[in-house]
């Protein structure tokens, strides 16, 4: 069963604003002003203005009465549609094969299959609302069985993420006002008049006398938001891209002859890209069916690659997940991510080198959804900081870890708090209470004294932490360290955490 994402961004025009002029203030309200001859009305507030008061439809004169100090940008819908296209196209790169922009304030994706490749449906969706705040957008996030739900959930349910489950489409609509059905706003306006009000009161009613007065719309969109009626997603796509597609006059189902079409896709497409000097970092399969809906598959690689052979082995290990239904009738591939590839010239020593290439395990454990990461040092003397997650086939890192203390072998995501017995301020604990378990210390070695950041933040200012590697009577050694100078209470709560285990 497909699987819908919508993301809406109701303060797009003020957020495009802000981020273009980053010195705007965050607690300055902005109103967007739309004309049209000599009326001037609020077309966007964001939440500041919001806040005093500004509501959309507003005349601009009598919103700058309610607010003296108000911003007002004159409505630019060209240079709104733009930033949307921008962030439709950011999304199809990292989340989903097909993406589309979906009205003026929104974005659809269709996740189906992709989701795995974000750990799942709610971590795929907090993540898509994190990176969204990341960018100084304001988004909320639903995903649905169908485009009609997601839409109307991400607009309706005040929360960040919605996660309709699967076959609750109308347990989750029914009460959703009638608004949301995306019909034109004449029919929206007849049906208030007659007394509806909640998408559930229309789906109940009979079909024929609402199609006998406002035609077959009302109808249509309600089989959409179902899952009676299918509603395609036509992909978004850039035109710097690289795809190339086969179109069939029989429609085609088979494996193997999917199997077939696909590799002779991947030879044009590799072609195609080496007549540019690109390699490939992501490719998209799009299948499109004779019923009109599209189904893709998504193939990743950890560095540029142009190897045929390889490419298409990444494509046939996933090409038995595609539903070819009552048939496919064009599949396209298409480059979706490509960055420079120079030729490789090959030795011609008559010794084989000794060269060790993994990212073709990388790029096998990649697709199957599993997050690949490699762990390069930062310089930072705050434990948790020192380390950054990078691409596994990302350029080595010059910097390295230099310690006169040794530094365990796990660390743990956040310092654990426990209980321990120790005389302050500088005696290492002789005993410790971790997660129920008491650990009397039979050996330990310290303090390491380590500053706070001042200059990340002001509450770091007088702040710091002294470490202790400790041994308990098993011989099992843990990095323990107390939340300040022992004396000052300035420096730190005085408690103490766990923050790593010796090997």
């Amino acid at each position: 069963m497909t699987r819908v994402v919508s993301i809406y961004l109701p303060d797009l025009a003020t957020d495009r604003i802000r981020r273009a002029d980053p010195s705007i203030p965050p607690e300055h309200a902005i109103a967007v002003i739309a004309k049209s001859g000599s009326k001037r009305w609020v077309a966007a507030a964001d939440d500041a203005a919001r806040k005093v008061g500004v509501r959309t439809g507003m005349a601009a004169a009598k919103a700058q009465a309610i607010f003296r100090n108000l911003m007002l940008v004159e409505a630019d819908p060209a240079a709104d549609a733009a930033a949307l296209e921008r962030i439709a196209l950011w999304a199809l790169t990292v989340y989903s094969p097909i993406v589309a922009v979906d009205g003026i304030d929104g974005i659809v994706m269709d996740t189906e299959g992709a989701d795995h490749l974000q750990g799942g449906e709610e971590p795929m969706l907090s993540r898509v609302a994190n990176q969204c705040r990341a960018k100084g957008l304001t988004a909320r996030v639903a995903v649905a069985d169908t485009w009609g739900a997601a839409h109307a959930c991400a607009r309706a349910i005040n929360r960040e993420t919605v996660n309709v489950p699967r076959g609750e489409t109308a347990r989750a609509v029914e009460r959703l006002p009638i608004s949301l059905l995306r019909l034109p706003e004449k029919i929206v306006s007849d049906l208030r008049t007659l007394g509806f009000q909640a998408i559930g009161e229309l789906a109940n009613t009979a079909r024929a006398p609402l199609a006998l007065r406002f035609g077959p719309e009302i109808g249509r969109r309600l089989d959409q938001m179902f899952g009676r009626l299918s509603e395609p997603i036509d992909p978004i796509r850039d035109p710097e891209q690289v795809e190339v597609s086969r179109a069939f006059a029989e429609p085609i189902g088979a494996a193997e002859t999917i199997n077939k079409y696909v590799g002779h896709l991947v030879v044009q497409l590799v072609a195609e890209l080496q007549k540019k000097g690109l390699g490939v970092r992501c490719t998209d399969l799009v299948v499109e069916k004779v019923d009109g809906t599209r189904q893709a598959i998504r193939a990743g690689t950890a560095k540029p690659a142009r190897d045929v052979a390889w490419l298409t082995k990444l494509f046939r290990d996933r090409t038995e997940k595609i539903e070819p239904g009552f048939g496919i009738e064009r599949l396209t591939l298409i480059a979706i991510l490509s960055e420079p590839l120079e030729e490789e010239q090959k030795s011609s020593s008559l010794v084989d080198e000794d060269m060790t290439d993994i990212t073709p395990l990388i790029d096998i454990l990649g697709n199957r959804g599993q997050r690949v990461y490699r762990v390069a040092p930062l310089a930072s003397d705050v434990p948790e900081r020192s380390v950054a997650r990078v691409a596994p086939a990302a350029a080595d890192i010059e910097e390295s870890w230099s310690h006169h203390w040794r530094r365990p072998v796990r660390l743990l995501d956040r310092p654990d708090h426990i209980t321990a017995i120790a005389l302050l301020p500088d005696h290492p604990p002789r005993s410790i209470t971790w997660r129920g378990k008491t650990h009397k210390v039979k050996r330990a070695d310290g303090p390491e004294r380590v500053f706070g950041e001042w200059w990340r933040r002001d509450s770091e200012l007088d702040a710091v932490r002294d470490y202790f590697v400790i041994e308990n009577e098993l011989g099992e050694r843990y990095w323990v360290f107390r939340s300040g100078d022992g004396i000052d209470p300035e420096t730190g709560s005085h408690k103490w955490f766990i923050h790593g285990i010796f090997a």
